[in-house]
């Protein structure tokens, strides 16, 4: 059977997925450029024409998660549906015991942010960009007068907190079980909007 040829933005996105893959397995410290050719098969070479050094590719690497995470993020919080109905669909998806896959590489990429500029400007940006959306529909959720919270801004940024500890616990320490944490998250979530936490599946 003949190969398929790529186009240079498929295989960069081939190349991207790959390296997610071997970092989240490895870690970035561990992973070479010669991992991430061997899962596709092709050459040192082909990766390193993409994206000449294995510090330019790592990078790459995570600004294609946050993005992937952040079209989602979009997504959940485009839909028809009531602020709250939406924000908690977004605070569970990002949970450490929700759908969202990936806390291994960014615990990762936390650690290695310390001393990588690049990649602390892709988890800065994700870390604005999450904020900002969740400020926005809680905003809306207030101006519909389905919750009251005074602070917006201060209620993401410490919904945030608590899911990233929490994702250290479940991910690296295995010291919360899943079921409290969601039991947390949805205390946290109910607190910040003056609510019941039985109105966060009450439908109301």
């Amino acid at each position: 059977m003949a190969r398929v040829r790529l186009s240079v933005a498929e295989r960069r996105e081939d190349l991207l997925r790959a390296a997610i893959e071997q970092i989240e397995a490895r870690g970035v410290a561990a992973v070479r450029i010669a991992d991430v050719a061997a899962v596709l098969g092709v050459s040192n070479a082909l990766v390193l024409y993409h994206f000449s050094t294995k510090e330019k590719l790592v990078a790459a690497a995570f600004r294609y998660a946050a993005e992937a995470d952040l079209t989602h993020l979009g997504k959940l919080l485009g839909r028809r549906s009531p602020a709250l109905r939406r924000l908690r669909s977004a605070v569970r998806w990002y949970a450490p015991t929700g759908q969202a896959k990936g806390w291994r590489l960014w615990i990762e990429g936390w650690a290695v942010s310390l001393r990588d500029p690049a990649l602390r400007e892709v988890a800065g940006d994700l870390d604005r960009r999450w904020k900002a959306a969740i400020t926005e529909v809680i905003a809306e959720g207030v101006a519909a007068g389905e919750f009251e919270c005074p602070d917006p801004p201060g209620t993401a940024l410490r919904l945030t907190a608590l899911l990233d500890g929490l994702a250290v616990q479940l991910t690296a320490y295995d010291g919360v079980s899943r079921t409290r944490a969601e039991q947390w998250v949805d205390a946290a979530l109910a607190g910040e909007l003056g609510l019941e936490q039985a109105a966060l599946t009450s439908g109301r």
